[in-house]
């Protein structure tokens, strides 16, 4: 399987402007790329092939307004066509269904805040003795490893981020990593007053890493207003507002794969209801679903399920997990969302709605969960007629009912 893995880059002052120059070059030739693409469509001619751009681009670098693509590796140039070749295959499996649509590239700006260029073998990048990356007509690059790679990488792709931050990603091929066999078998019900509540009655508070950096990031977004439009002083402001959400995307990306790892290595199976994250985003929960990030631990617990051989198993976002009892399975109907404990009225059962369903989830995904670690509380059923009272003279009574 192939993962990646992301370490910071400290690029010094003439390696950021080889950086800012790479940056502009893969653009403007993927923006020449588009351009070409969209006149031949405009004007009923046959799709412009691959080859014929990178001839092109060939052709360009010996002109005098192009000349200055050759000031940067040609390998990032041609990638930069790769990656235009990749947006319009995706948006053409779209249209014929085999993935979910996406729209047709787009021109890139040279305002965007992101920038990336990606080196292949072919550029002859290396890691360097000293622990360095070294990238053609860049140089050594200093880098921040936090772990080792766990084999040689076959790409390294340079990120720019809207916080003025450098990454390299680094795609390597590694074999799975497969634990030992264990017992458990979970299922996981994400929601918002809890981040997520296990079918053995667990709950994990939501750490609400936007709420509660709200403030900070008020003030720093009152301070960028203030400021007037193309000056430096609103660039430093904008930074400071982008360094300000890549700290709380950073906090919560950490939890989120510390949370993902430990469900994974302590549970053999993991069942999770599949979340209508884009239809909730539209409602007045907007700020609360991206502040959980619910997609991108899914996401991580999908990959790290493959990685360590364990199972996650994703269940229908129709089912009625909060309406059916998880002791008797008698379904009760839709309940408003302030009711958090109810009892079913079948069997007498108290139950938690969060833990309720999330054994709901796990024994619609096949997973032998019991209900009695659901704490399920007995509650009162009322008794029958004839069962109540006492007997005297053989004759059955009930207590505070009296005989018809």
């Amino acid at each position: 399987m192939q993962l990646r893995y992301s370490f910071r880059l400290y690029p010094n002052g003439p390696q950021r402007s080889a950086l800012a120059r790479a940056f502009g070059c893969s653009r403007v030739v993927f923006n020449d790329a588009l351009r070409a693409r969209e006149d031949a469509r405009a004007a009923g001619l046959p799709f412009v092939k691959s080859a014929e751009l990178s001839k092109a681009l060939t052709f360009a670098k010996s002109t005098p307004e192009r000349a200055w693509l050759g000031e940067v590796s040609s390998v990032v140039l041609q990638q930069s066509l790769r990656d235009l070749d990749a947006a319009y295959r995706n948006f053409f499996d779209g249209l014929k269904g085999k993935r979910p649509k996406m729209g047709p590239p787009r021109f890139k700006s040279r305002k965007d805040t992101r920038q990336a260029i990606r080196f292949t073998a072919n550029a002859r990048w290396k890691i360097t003795p000293g622990g360095d990356l070294s990238l053609p007509k860049i140089g050594d690059v200093r880098v921040k490893w936090s772990r080792s790679l766990p084999s040689a990488p076959s790409t390294v792709t340079v990120v720019k981020d809207s916080a003025g931050r450098y990454f390299a990603s680094f795609v390597v091929d590694t074999a799975p990593e497969i634990l030992p066999g264990t017992e458990p078998i979970i299922g996981l019900d994400l929601g918002l007053g809890h981040f997520a509540v296990l079918s053995d009655g667990t709950k994990i508070d939501s750490p609400k890493f936007l709420r509660r950096a709200e403030k900070k990031l008020k003030r720093a977004q009152q301070a960028l207003s203030r400021k007037e439009r193309g000056s430096n002083n609103r660039t430093k402001a904008r930074v400071k507002v982008a360094k300000a959400h890549a700290k709380v995307a950073d906090a919560r990306r950490e939890f989120h794969h510390q949370l993902s790892t430990r469900l994974m290595r302590e549970n053999q199976a993991v069942a999770v209801e599949d979340l209508a994250v884009k239809g909730l985003a539209r409602t007045r929960l907007a700020k609360s679903v991206h502040d959980a990030g619910w997609s991108q631990f899914v996401t991580m617990l999908e990959y790290k399920a493959t990685k360590f051989g364990r199972t996650l198993i994703r269940i229908g976002r129709f089912e009625p997990t909060s309406q059916v009892c998880s002791n008797c399975g008698v379904k009760d109907g839709p309940k408003p969302l302030h009711v958090r404990t109810w009892q079913c009225q079948a069997c007498g059962a108290w139950l938690d709605r969060d833990i309720n369903a999330a054994v709901n989830i796990a024994k619609v995904a096949g997973l032998a969960v019991t209900a009695c670690r659901a704490q399920v509380r007995p509650g009162l059923v009322p008794a029958q007629r004839k069962e109540a009272g006492t007997h005297r003279d053989g004759h059955p009574t009930v207590v505070g009912i009296p005989d018809p």
